[in-house]
């Protein structure tokens, strides 16, 4: 491609996007340069504090449960609290509960202290990716999630490099580091990004809505294609962890020393990088449905190829299949959350979609030892390959209705005295339908488009490392 064409497509890439967004952007760039907490805490334990392996995972899974806890809280107080306080509370309590981590000495306070850093850190996820889907249009949301999971992944491979040499000189700079770093987001979040929660819609009856217009953590639950969905989502969560939990015992197994694995698991960050925003433009307007179930394929094959592995090249060539997998999953996985999830619930339906997630990253440990343990790491890979083929078929099953799939189930009519573009009632939506976004908040006065466009929401893939 020439150079005035290279220009022409990264203008395009990120041209139409509205300005809150790009603070939001930056924001996210600036935490995940901050990280420090999440990748080091076990060498900080074992090699600073010298406690034990089993003290280290110990403290690894209760900073994973604080994540799982706070996900649904998370998500209602974004649905009644507003996207902005949210972040800002979560911001903030994450900034000073890892500087106070940071000088934690006794045991049981080290392990409280991260137990409250991980539902900090995670409680502004739904918030963040309820507000992008609120701010930008649906058929922008592939280019904008897609840049934003790209921030995420710049800013963690770039952390990682630099937290390294930080932790040679101090793990306490560390800390208080990306404590005043979380704290630089909130103020960024607090000074240039507005309320993006729509407007509450009127009933029908003409009756003043409740807080949350008719949604309820219950009426999450008793949605079957989302919940279809989420579960989804934990069988692909799961074997993309792999990759961080079961990779790496496997390689030590052959032989390979940690720098080997280091070399392999480089190629995920370097490949993702390289390849999210033009793999994003040869996506952005093809079929959601099928992309979900190759990436499905692409990442469970992915990881049953490591079967077959033995060398460092064999490694890291499997570690290009299943990261191709996550680049195309990443943004259209999320983007279909946006699409199942009304309006004035996205707080909780993200929450929800951000618990399957968390769960998955503290059974993941426990699935990959024991099936190491008793069969063969052998035993790991093929059952990776199963659960990519089940997701597959299960993305199958649960979208051959979704509106623009031949044969779809048509969304009920919006009542009259609805806003044109407005989401219906509780319950005004039937079984299979899907209802429409409203016009975009933040002050962008775009016109939305229809629902079952090119909805696609980032933020998930930053729960495959648990980064957000």
């Amino acid at each position: 491609m020439s150079v005035a064409g290279l220009r022409r497509a990264a203008h395009e890439t990120v041209s139409g996007l509205p300005r809150e967004f790009w603070w939001l952007w930056t924001s996210t760039l600036v935490n995940r340069l901050g990280a420090f907490v999440a990748t080091f805490m076990a060498l900080y334990l074992t090699m600073d504090r010298g406690y034990s392996a089993s003290y280290a995972g110990l403290v690894a899974a209760l900073h994973g449960l604080g994540g799982v806890v706070s996900s649904l809280g998370a998500g209602v107080m974004t649905d009644r609290l507003g996207r902005r306080p949210t972040m800002l509370i979560a911001q903030t309590s994450t900034a000073v509960s890892v500087a106070v981590l940071g000088f934690m000495e006794h045991p049981f306070a080290i392990a409280a202290v991260a137990f409250v850093v991980g539902m900090a850190s995670n409680a502004s996820r739904p918030a963040v990716q309820a507000m992008m889907a609120d701010i930008v249009r649906p058929e922008d949301r592939v280019r904008a999630f897609s840049l934003n999971y790209w921030a995420i992944n710049l800013g963690f491979a770039v952390s990682s490099a630099g937290a390294g040499f930080i932790a040679e000189y101090s793990y306490l700079a560390g800390f208080i580091g990306e404590a005043a770093m979380t704290l630089f987001c909130a103020v960024v979040v607090f000074l240039k990004v507005p309320e993006s929660r729509p407007e509450q819609v009127p009933a029908a009856d003409g009756a003043k809505p409740g807080k949350d217009d008719g949604v309820r953590i219950g009426t999450v639950l008793r949605d079957g294609r989302f919940m279809g969905v989420v579960g989804l989502s934990f069988l692909v969560s799961l074997i993309f962890q792999q990759g961080y939990v079961g990779l790496p015992v496997a390689m030590g197994a052959d032989g390979l020393s940690s720098s080997d694995f280091g070399t392999a698991i480089a190629v995920n960050g370097v490949l993702i990088v390289v390849l999210q925003i033009p793999v994003t433009r040869f996506i952005e307007h093809r079929d959601p449905r099928r992309l979900l179930i190759i990436s499905a394929l692409l990442a469970g094959y992915g990881f049953g190829l490591t079967a077959f592995a033995g060398s460092v090249g064999v490694y890291a060539v499997t570690v290009c299949v299943w990261t191709l997998a996550e680049i195309v999953n990443a943004p259209i996985q999320t983007g279909l959350i946006v699409q199942l999830s009304p309006a004035q619930g996205r707080g909780r339906y993200q929450g929800m979609y951000t618990m399957s997630w968390a769960v998955a990253a503290l059974i993941a440990p426990l699935m990959s030892g024991v099936v190491i343990d008793h069969y063969g790491a052998a035993w790991l890979w093929g059952t990776c390959a199963v659960l990519g083929t089940v997701a597959a078929f299960g993305y199958w099953l649960l979208m051959r209705n979704l509106p623009g799939a031949p044969g779809a189930v048509p969304p009920v009519p919006v009542p009259a005295g609805e806003t044109s573009g407005g989401t219906a009632p509780a319950g005004a939506v039937a079984a299979g339908s899907v209802p429409a976004d409203p016009a975009p908040a933040g002050g962008t006065g775009a016109e939305a488009a229809p629902a079952g466009g090119a909805a696609k929401d980032l933020a998930a893939g930053q729960a495959v490392r648990g980064r957000s």
